[in-house]
């Protein structure tokens, strides 16, 4: 069994930035693609970014283009560790943020929430105007 736990949501203003943590314990295989979701009161659940594990190469990443060059995933293999670094936050940023783990390997986009079998309990991000 995997479990996530995100951290790091809070309320800040319109250009702040946050830095949302997700770790990972239990049988992990850092090798899985993690993904970011968010969902906002009365919208569906979609995907903001996702990092894939890339043999012998750096990270592939994803974004939503409504936080491409905004938003930053990383990741610390060592601490099974997520990481999404929130710049230049806009008030529709506003949402629970959950992360997920993918529970196949698959070349299908990142953005595909089915894909995903591990999902954290969510933390909120408020951005006021």
């Amino acid at each position: 069994q995997v479990q996530l736990v995100e951290s790091g949501g809070g309320l800040v203003q319109a250009g702040g930035s946050l830095r949302l943590s997700c770790t990972a314990s239990g049988r992990t295989f850092s090798t899985y693609t993690m993904g970011w979701f968010r969902q906002a009161p009365g919208k569906e659940r979609e995907f903001v970014a996702g990092i894939s594990w890339n043999s012998g190469s750096t990270d592939t990443t994803a974004y939503a283009d409504s936080v491409k060059g905004r938003f930053t995933v990383s990741r610390d293999y060592a601490k099974n560790t997520v990481y999404l670094q929130m710049n230049s936050l806009k008030p529709e940023d506003s949402a629970v943020y959950y992360c997920a783990r993918r529970g196949v390997f698959t070349a299908r986009p990142m953005a595909l929430a089915q894909d995903y079998q591990y999902w954290g309990q969510g933390t909120q991000v408020t951005v006021s105007s």
